[in-house]
């Protein structure tokens, strides 16, 4: 994989690649919209905290595929209106530790559940 940064426009606006370019991946790992619930069936209240679990069950996900954060090529996440976004990108990039995928932050009025505030979908390939 190889982040694609043309010069002929604007960097990106925070830590994230414009786009990502995957050649000869051989396995794909597309991921429903992974929610802040735990291994115990709790959803903790806080944005940050919801952030957090989201991203330990991405890691889980991500293991039982024999992958590494390294491996995402997209990340999708929504965040309800409102929400801080700032701990939301800082638990993407903890979790991603300097790997740069291509990114997409989209707010929505609701998610599936009302005290479900952060929900996150990824690509992966290797």
């Amino acid at each position: 994989m190889s982040e694609i940064r043309p010069e002929s426009i604007a960097p990106p606006a925070a830590n994230y690649a414009h786009a990502v370019l995957t050649e000869s991946a051989t396995r794909w790992l597309h991921t429903s919209g992974v929610v802040p619930v735990d291994g115990n069936g709790s959803t903790p209240d806080g944005i940050a905290e919801q952030a957090e679990v989201v991203w330990a069950n991405l890691a889980a996900i991500l293991t039982d595929a024999n992958m590494a954060p390294s491996d995402i090529v997209s990340v999708t996440t929504y965040v309800v209106v409102g929400e801080a976004l700032g701990p939301v990108m800082a638990a993407r990039d903890s979790a991603l530790d300097g790997h740069r995928a291509a990114s997409t932050l989209v707010t929505v009025p609701a998610l599936a559940r009302p005290e479900w505030r952060v929900e996150v979908a990824i690509v992966a390939a290797k």
